[in-house]
């Protein structure tokens, strides 16, 4: 896979640009090591960890950089600075005492604020004649909030086989989703041996990958072929699905889903 530079999406190996955005690719060559895919300008194998430069030859050794040539002393004399005249000494300050009031002067200071009583007091209600009988008091039973319970919807996806009516429901666990027949190298995870017309599937045929909410959907190298909605599905190349999707595995349209989500 070819990871985006841009928006770290994955793309399939043959990929020039980024399905998500559409940004361009770098190319991308095999390990001399191990064979595995990497990009022409790594410098080591993300697999095996070959040193990818050593093949293509030394790297260039970096130039100390040049340095600048000395200043060179000028031809003229610098004037002196004259000297700096020292600063003025301060004063020290002087506390000033506060000269104290005249015999018969009463300095008037704000008095505290006193609360007024209220003019107007709320009336009692009256108490009712002797005598008389009250109604018993009724207890209010308490309200009690209603307890909603929040549920989280699970995305379903699945297959409806088209010639039988039979769904096969997708697994939410996996990643990587492979539809084929049982074999001894990847047993499929999608087994369509029981459909008919199932001999035009390969055992190893096509994959689904989930990518958050997205499907997507390759052919691994099947005999027969993938066709998505009637238009052959390239080896190598992967089509995002969508509900109502027509999936045939194999030529004349015998083995068909169709893809939905719930």
């Amino acid at each position: 896979m070819i990871v985006c530079p841009n928006c770290n999406h994955q793309n399939p190996d043959a990929a020039v640009q980024c399905e998500a955005c559409y940004t361009p690719l770098p190319a991308m060559t095999s390990c001399p090591g191990c064979g595995a895919s990497v990009q022409t300008d790594a410098s080591f194998c993300g697999q095996c960890g070959f040193n990818l430069q050593a093949q293509s030859g030394t790297a260039a050794e970096p130039q100390p950089p040049t340095l600048s040539p000395d200043f060179e002393t000028p031809d003229f004399d610098i004037p002196d600075l004259a000297p700096l005249e020292p600063l003025p000494s301060l004063e020290p300050l002087v506390e000033i005492q506060p000269s104290p009031l005249p015999e018969g002067v009463a300095l008037n200071l704000p008095q505290p604020f006193e609360r007024q009583p209220d003019p107007s007091p709320m009336p009692e209600p009256p108490s009712p004649p002797l005598g008389a009988v009250m109604p018993p008091t009724v207890a209010q039973p308490p309200i009690v909030a209603p307890a909603y319970s929040t549920q989280l919807q699970t995305q379903i996806a699945r297959l409806l086989h088209v010639q039988t009516n039979t769904h096969v429901e997708l697994p939410t666990t996996l990643a990587v989703i492979h539809i084929g027949k049982p074999n001894d190298r990847i047993p499929p995870d999608v087994d369509v041996s029981g459909f008919p017309s199932s001999e035009i599937v390969s055992r190893i045929h096509a994959d689904i990958r989930v990518e958050g909410d997205l499907y997507y959907i390759e052919d691994v190298g099947s005999s027969n072929g993938t066709y998505i909605n009637n238009a052959p599905l390239p080896s190598g190349n992967r089509h995002r699905l969508r509900p109502g999707d027509r999936i045939a595995l194999g030529k004349g349209d015998k083995v068909t889903f169709l893809f939905q989500i719930s």
